[in-house]
């Protein structure tokens, strides 16, 4: 009896094993053409990843400009220009272009009559937020800064510019004022020059204001240190400040 019983499991057993290896060959066929149809697409570039897994091809759609998010509004800036800098901003005015055109994809001109820069979105603006990276752009200009550290604001989103008055430190009047320039100068510059280097600022003393540009730790660094020279501080203690700012920076970096 249980002879038989085992006979009959082998022979079970053996027609089980036989009906799951049976496959027809037509839906192997077609599996195959289906694949190769699909990884002839996602050659081409027309096929996602999801496309590929699920065997049905997805909606695609392009990405919109900066007028069509606004409802094809056009927007408008406009950035004064002062008459210190009228003629650099003549002689630079092509270095200026070319990043605003080229890059962000903006119609510029100069407005002669108010002496501003005017800027305005066109069809071909990709970037919502071109605009402002413009105008941030000309700003720094119109502060100081030189074309080669203001592109750095299109470039990077990390960076910001900050101003304040030496009177908001403290009260200066006269001599006293005049002097506080000369300490946040240094001798041909290089007090300045030595906090730029050492805190990776860019920075422009305009009479009585000062323009940072730079990171937000950056910038903080470097307004407490002009912010120590303005009350007083002898340069020297401020150097070495900065030489010990320097060094941990670098082992961080």
């Amino acid at each position: 009896m249980d002879t038989e019983m085992d006979s009959i499991g082998q022979n079970h057993e053996i027609s089980m094993t036989n009906e799951a290896t049976t496959i027809d060959p037509s839906i192997v066929q077609s599996r195959i053409l289906q694949s190769s149809s699909l990884a002839r697409a996602a050659a081409e570039g027309n096929v996602s990843d999801d496309e590929m897994e699920d065997g049905v091809e997805q909606p695609t759609f392009p990405k919109l400009s900066a007028m069509a998010e606004r409802g094809g509004k056009v927007e408008y800036r406009r950035v004064r220009c002062p008459k210190h800098r009228y003629t650099p901003l003549r002689n630079d005015w092509e270095q200026i272009l070319v990043p605003l055109v080229q890059y962000l994809k903006l119609q510029v001109r100069f407005n002669t009559k108010t002496r501003s820069v005017e800027m305005k979105t066109s069809p071909h603006t990709i970037d919502a937020g071109a605009l402002q990276k413009g105008a941030d752009f000309c700003s720094a200009y119109m502060l100081g800064f030189e074309v080669q550290d203001a592109v750095a604001l299109l470039r990077l989103d990390d960076l910001y510019l900050e101003s304040f008055q030496i009177t908001d430190v403290k009260m200066l009047k006269g001599d006293h004022l005049s002097r506080a320039v000369g300490r946040i100068a240094g001798q041909d510059g290089k007090t300045r020059f030595a906090i730029e280097n050492a805190t990776r600022c860019r920075i422009v003393v305009a009479d009585t204001r000062i323009h940072m540009l730079g990171s937000y730790a950056n910038i903080r660094i470097a307004r407490n240190a002009i912010c120590d020279l303005i009350l007083g501080a002898p340069p020297g203690k401020v150097y070495n400040n900065m030489r010990n700012v320097a060094k941990r920076m670098s082992e961080r970096y």
